[in-house]
């Protein structure tokens, strides 16, 4: 597959729930996706739930730690996290993590609407001087993007995929609303998500 040269600059924002869409569209290999607090799970649950798909509840930060841990324990399986800035932003030291430790299989992808959303609309760091695709850089993630539009970001899920990673690839977003509002059980999520990756048996 051509290798996408890097892009750095965040682009015009695109429709949060359209882009979750597309990438739940490009699996078909039993890929993992951890899913971020809020409207990043939400939006993955509209998009098409899954046994594979691990919805955070609750721990603002931890997606992309879990999503870690899944691809070290399972380094045959594709593991893709979806977090937003503001949960990233609390936890900026996994970045460093990955970049050390270099998992071949995790993609990081970060929605980023320079906005903590869920609890009022408060603007990041993002929406004036942090650079989320730069950080990830510096931390040693050498294939770090920013998606310039839908159909880049295709191209840069599929590279991921198809590539050595770990990956990461910022998307800026709209601040708007999921329209999925599911009722999650955690002990029933964390259940039924170790069945789908194979950490328990099916039956």
């Amino acid at each position: 597959m051509q290798i996408l040269e890097a892009t750095a600059t965040k682009a015009n924002l695109m429709d949060r729930f359209g882009l979750t869409r597309r990438l739940v569209d490009l699996l078909h290999e039993g890929e993992a996706i951890v899913g971020g607090i809020g409207n990043a799970n939400f939006d993955l649950f509209g998009a098409g739930d899954r046994p594979e798909n691990f919805y955070m509840l609750g721990s603002m930060g931890m997606a992309v730690p879990i999503g870690l841990g899944v691809a070290l324990a399972q380094p045959e399986r594709q593991v893709i996290v979806l977090e937003g800035d503001g949960s990233l932003l609390m936890n900026l030291g996994c970045l460093s993590t990955i970049g050390m430790v270099a998992p071949p299989n995790l993609t990081v992808v970060v929605w980023d609407n320079g906005a903590y959303q869920m609890t009022g609309g408060q603007p990041t760091p993002t929406a004036a001087s942090t650079d989320l695709v730069q950080v990830a850089q510096a931390a040693g993630i050498a294939s770090s993007n920013w998606a310039q539009d839908e159909h880049h970001f295709e191209r840069l899920v599929q590279q991921a995929l198809w590539s050595k990673g770990p990956s990461f690839i910022g998307a800026g977003v709209l601040p708007t609303a999921s329209q999925s509002h599911p009722e999650f059980d955690p002990v029933i999520l964390k259940d039924r998500f170790m069945r789908g990756i194979g950490a328990k048996p099916r039956h």
